[in-house]
């Protein structure tokens, strides 16, 4: 092994190599969520100045057929638009903006449509356009120029709302997630439960935007023919750190952390009210992920809990959670993803928080200890010690396993139940697997549990969440007594009668 080890890589001059078209098709695979891309969007909408900002589903009786992002922001001339549909598209961001990159509008599109089209006028420019058509962008970076006429007509449909003198509309056709047959309540469906998630994550990562005065999110859905409009609503702030009473008198606190590469870091360390039922508590994921750092970028929520290294999440640190704005230069020390949906820790910044003090001298160590003992102090309050139980597991709703777990001391160091389908006798409704822990359901009731709508891993969270309460039990015991066995039976006979009576109404309403 020789030892001439040389530190700098020698080069003979170097090579152009432009990016290959089918580059489009990996910048569209890069694991955009729906509420994600759109919130991408609505960023874009806000650096542009926008007070209103339309996100409209358009639906052609039972088929939906295009969604769009319209805003009232300043808008783009033909060369902004060139500007903006180019992939890392140079631009000067404002040092406030929430865009930074200049691949968002394009990949967060093109992961879920299969064209975006974007119009747009300013006060001084006509309308103008661009497409990417996917099938196009692959073949060589060919962008449609949208006909002048239509630009208008399609911005004209906005006049007033919210689009005044200038604005723009994003719209996107082809979209993936979209039912491809509408037929049996699908759509509406599926427009209840992304709506809903929807609402849910625009109103909790632009939560300080929202809280203004001047500035509106408005989720509507319309039928293109009838003209018919079937929801419109205003999006709620959703403010993670909105409680009505601290979970701690001496809390809020804020600490400073003293990190070398971006100087002094301001933690607001909070401690959340114990047992809340809000959605500002309960609808920010898991009891595990909505604990710890809240990180902000120029207001917008950029990562909604979790440790970044520094420790472990777990069930008694869920009232912590901490507020932290981020520099305007992070350094090295902070990392945005390109999605905006997370942020990436050097040790640098784990380091500090080893360090970090408030104004009483307080650290930041003796802070999660408070947290701790918070939550244990409001368990003990509670009146009654319950008694450990085997908890829910594979075939259980993700929300419901976590609301057992807060709710009821797991018996240590045992495997939890699972719950499946499987096809039975049809004079049982549940079969018990002793030996693997499983609540068996009879395959052949599922459908009309379900209702017509399709099954999945997780499926029927209520009546998986009942046959767990009644059956539990059976499985924390060696053996089932008479009682016992005869209460099984007795369920057993109600529950298969109550199956056929769904089965019988699928059948008359078909």
């Amino acid at each position: 092994m020789t030892t001439d080890w040389q530190f700098d890589v020698p080069t003979a001059g170097s090579k152009h190599l432009p990016p290959d078209a089918r580059y489009m098709e990996a910048l569209s695979s890069q694991g955009y969520g729906f509420e994600v891309a759109i919130a991408d969007l609505v960023d874009n909408s806000i650096d542009a100045g926008a007070k209103d900002v339309v996100i409209h589903f358009l639906r052609d009786d039972d088929q939906l057929v295009s969604l769009l992002v319209v805003d009232d922001g300043k808008g783009m001339s033909d060369e902004d638009l060139d500007v903006a549909m180019t992939v890392g598209g140079r631009r000067d961001y404002a040092e406030n903006a929430l865009g930074m990159f200049g691949t968002g509008l394009k990949s967060a599109s093109l992961s879920h449509a299969s064209a975006v089209t974007v119009v747009s006028t300013t006060k001084r420019t006509r309308a103008s356009g661009r497409r990417w058509l996917m099938e196009r962008a692959v073949s060589g970076f060919q962008c449609d120029i949208v006909e002048p006429d239509y630009a208008q007509a399609l911005l004209d449909r906005y006049a007033d709302r919210p689009i005044v003198w200038q604005g723009t509309v994003v719209r996107w056709d082809g979209v993936k997630d979209f039912p491809k047959h509408g037929g049996g309540g699908q759509t509406d469906r599926y427009l209840h439960r992304t709506i809903n998630k929807l609402g849910l994550h625009l109103g909790l990562h632009l939560h300080r935007f929202l809280a203004r005065d001047d500035f509106n999110i408005t989720i509507a859905v319309e039928d293109v023919r009838t003209g018919t409009v079937y929801l419109d609503f205003g999006v709620e702030p959703l403010d993670p750190f909105g409680y009505p009473v601290s979970g701690h008198p001496d809390h809020p606190r804020r600490i400073t952390a003293a990190v070398p590469s971006v100087g002094d870091l301001t933690l607001d360390a909070h401690i959340w009210t114990p047992k809340s039922n809000l959605d500002e508590y309960k609808a920010v994921g898991s009891v595990l992920d909505r604990q710890g750092f809240y990180f902000y970028r120029h207001d917008r929520l950029v990562q909604a809990g979790g440790w970044n290294n520094f420790r472990q999440p777990e069930q008694h640190l869920s009232l912590a959670r901490i507020a932290v704005d981020l520099p305007d230069v992070p350094g090295e020390v902070f990392r945005l993803t390109v999605k905006k949906s997370g942020v990436e820790a050097s040790p640098e910044f784990a380091s500090a928080l080893d360090k970090a003090v408030d104004g009483q001298g307080g650290t930041f160590l003796e802070y999660l200890a408070i947290a701790e003992t918070a939550y244990r102090e409001a368990r003990k309050r509670s009146g009654t010690t319950r008694k450990p139980v085997l908890p829910p597991g594979k075939g259980f709703d993700p929300a419901v396993r976590e609301t057992v777990a807060d709710e009821l001391p797991a018996i240590p160091y045992e495997d939890p139940i699972a719950v499946r389908w499987q096809k039975l006798d049809t004079s049982i409704f549940f079969d018990i697997d002793r030996e693997n822990r499983t609540i068996v359901l009879n395959q052949h009731y599922r459908a009309a549990i379900l209702g017509g709508r399709r099954g999945g891993l997780n499926d029927a969270p209520l009546l998986k969440s009942l046959m767990y309460v009644l059956l539990h039990q059976v499985f924390e015991k060696e053996y089932s007594g008479s009682r016992e066995k005869d209460n099984l039976q007795l369920w057993q006979s109600i529950l298969v009668s109550a199956s056929r009576a769904e089965l019988d109404r699928v059948g008359d309403d078909d």
